[in-house]
């Protein structure tokens, strides 16, 4: 049985495995970015947030809620 807001193997294994998708989604970002190719920045942005709200929701299902970030 997992607790709210603890991680035991499979889910560490999955939060990796989400952790990677954002990672490798951000990195065809950044060489978008950095190749001034708006099409594929647009298209490689979507996938970002894609993975970004995909790890967020796994964290939220697995009972860890983050703090709302700060506003300025």
């Amino acid at each position: 049985m997992t607790l709210p807001g603890v991680l035991d193997d499979q889910a560490l294994r999955r939060y990796r495995e989400l952790l990677d998708a954002e990672d490798a989604a951000f990195d065809e970002l950044e060489h978008a970015y950095e190749e001034g190719d708006r099409a594929h920045f647009e298209a490689d942005l979507d996938a970002w947030r894609s993975a970004l709200a995909r790890k967020l929701a796994f964290l939220k299902r697995v009972g860890i809620e983050l703090p709302e970030p700060a506003t300025v």
